[in-house]
C-alpha cells in the first residue's frame, strides 16, 4: 500500500523526473561563431610610411633621454665644484685601496688608510720639491739659454720660408707689449680670477682627500646604505650587479691610463735628457698628467716640449721632439691603449675621440678629462642591467 502511489522504477528515477521541465532538453555547451577581429584604425601615412611610426616611437623616446642627461649634467655644473672633487675622491679610492687591502692584512683598517694616504701625500709633495728644485737649479742657466734661443728663433724667422724681416719682428714685438699694456687691468683681473680657482682648487683637493678617507675605510657599507635606502627590495640584486661592474670598470679604467701615463712619461723623459732639452724633469710631469686627456693631452705636453726644445736648444732637437710626438702617439694609440685598457672597458677610438670632444664643449678641461670614464661605466652599468641574472 505505501508503494502504490510511486512512479516505476524507485525513488531515484522519481526525483530526477520531478526536476526535468517538460518539453526541455539535456544542457550542452554551445559554442558561438568567433568573432571577426577589426583591425585598428591606423592613419594612412603610417600605414603606408611603416618606418615613420617606428621612427617616432624611437625620437620621443631619446628626446626625453637627452632632457635627463641635460638636465643631470645642469645640476652638476651647478655643483661642480664638489662633483669634481667626489670624481677626484673615486680616483684616488681606485688607486689606494689595493693597497689598503694589502696592509689590512697585517694593521687595522683604519691605520692602514692613514698609511696608503699619508705614504701617497709625502711621495706626491716629494716628487713636486724635486721638481722645483730642479727649476731653481737650473734658472739662471736657463735665461741665458732662452735668451740665445729667442735670438735664434727670430734668425729662423728671418730665412725661407718666412722671410720676416727685422723690422716687422720688431713691430710685432712692440704690438705685443702695446696689448700687455692696454690690458693691464683686464689682466690683472684674470690673475685674480686665476687666484679664486686656485682657492677653489684647494677646497676641492681637501673634500676629494676626505672623502677618499671614507671610501677606502667603507666603501662597502656607503654602497649598502644607499642601496636599502633608495631601491625597493626586488631592485637590490640588479643594481648591486651594476654596481659592482662600473666600480670595476672605473677602477680598471683609472689603473689602466695611469700605466699608459707613466709609461708615456717615462718615454718623454728619457728622450729629453737624451737629447739635453732644458727643463726635462718638469716636461716630464706635465706629460704624464696630460697623459690623463686621451688623445690630445700627451701631444699638447708634446708641442710645449717642443717649444722649450726650439728656445734651448734649437730647431735641429725640436724636429727630433716632433718625431717623439708621433713615435708616442702611435704607440699609445696601438700598443698602450688596446694591451692595457683591454681589461677595463675597450671603447672604440671614434667614441673615445668623441666623448672627449663633448666633455670639452660641455666642461672645458674637466670634462674631457671626465668624458671616457663616464662613457666607460655608463656602458658597463647598461651591459649589466640587460643581463639575466645568473
Amino acid at each position: 500500500m505505501a508503494g502504490a502511489g510511486a512512479p516505476a522504477g524507485g525513488p531515484g528515477r522519481g526525483r530526477r523526473a520531478a526536476g526535468r521541465v517538460p518539453g526541455s532538453r539535456p544542457a550542452h555547451p554551445v559554442r558561438l561563431p568567433p568573432r571577426a577581429r577589426t583591425a585598428p584604425l591606423v592613419p594612412k601615412a603610417e600605414s603606408t610610411v611603416p618606418w615613420l611610426r617606428v621612427a617616432a616611437a624611437y625620437a620621443w623616446r631619446l628626446i626625453l633621454v637627452g632632457i635627463v642627461v641635460y638636465g643631470v649634467f645642469t645640476v652638476l655644473g651647478r655643483f661642480q665644484l664638489i662633483a669634481v672633487a667626489l670624481f677626484l675622491g673615486l680616483v684616488i679610492t681606485s688607486i689606494l685601496r689595493p693597497l689598503a687591502d694589502l696592509l689590512n692584512r697585517f694593521l687595522p683598517r683604519a691605520l692602514c688608510v692613514a698609511v696608503a694616504l699619508v705614504g701617497s701625500l709625502l711621495l706626491l709633495l716629494a716628487l713636486l720639491a724635486l721638481v722645483g728644485n730642479a727649476v731653481a737649479g737650473e734658472s739662471a742657466k736657463l735665461a741665458g739659454e732662452f735668451g740665445g734661443g729667442i735670438h735664434r728663433i727670430e734668425q729662423w724667422l728671418q730665412r725661407p720660408p718666412f722671410r720676416l724681416s727685422q723690422g716687422k719682428l720688431a713691430d710685432l714685438q712692440k704690438q705685443v707689449l702695446a696689448y700687455l699694456s692696454a690690458h693691464r687691468a683686464g689682466l690683472l683681473s684674470s690673475a685674480l680670477s686665476g687666484f679664486g680657482r686656485l682657492v677653489e682648487l684647494v677646497t676641492g683637493g681637501a673634500l676629494a682627500v676626505f672623502s677618499s678617507v671614507f671610501f677606502i675605510h667603507s666603501g662597502e657599507n656607503l654602497w649598502r646604505w644607499a642601496r636599502d635606502q633608495l631601491l625597493p627590495s626586488e631592485a637590490r640584486p640588479v643594481w648591486d650587479r651594476a654596481g659592482q661592474a662600473a666600480w670595476r670598470t672605473f677602477a680598471g679604467y683609472t689603473r689602466g691610463i695611469i700605466i699608459v701615463a707613466a709609461t708615456n712619461a717615462v718615454l718623454v723623459g728619457v728622450v729629453l735628457l737624451v737629447l739635453r732639452v732644458p727643463l726635462a724633469l718638469p716636461l716630464t710631469l706635465l706629460e704624464f698628467f696630460a697623459s690623463f686627456v686621451p688623445l690630445i693631452g700627451s701631444p699638447v705636453a708634446l708641442g710645449v716640449a717642443t717649444v722649450v726644445a726650439l728656445a734651448g736648444r734649437g730647431p735641429l732637437t725640436a724636429v727630433a721632439v716632433l718625431v717623439l710626438i708621433v713615435v708616442i702617439g702611435q704607440l699609445e694609440g696601438h700598443v698602450l691603449h688596446p694591451v692595457v685598457m683591454s681589461w677595463a672597458v675597450r671603447l672604440h677610438p671614434l667614441v673615445v675621440a668623441v666623448s672627449v670632444i663633448a666633455g670639452g664643449i660641455v666642461a672645458g678641461v674637466i670634462g674631457a678629462v671626465v668624458a671616457v670614464p663616464f662613457v666607460s661605466v655608463s656602458w658597463a652599468v647598461l651591459r649589466a642591467l640587460r643581463r639575466a641574472p645568473p
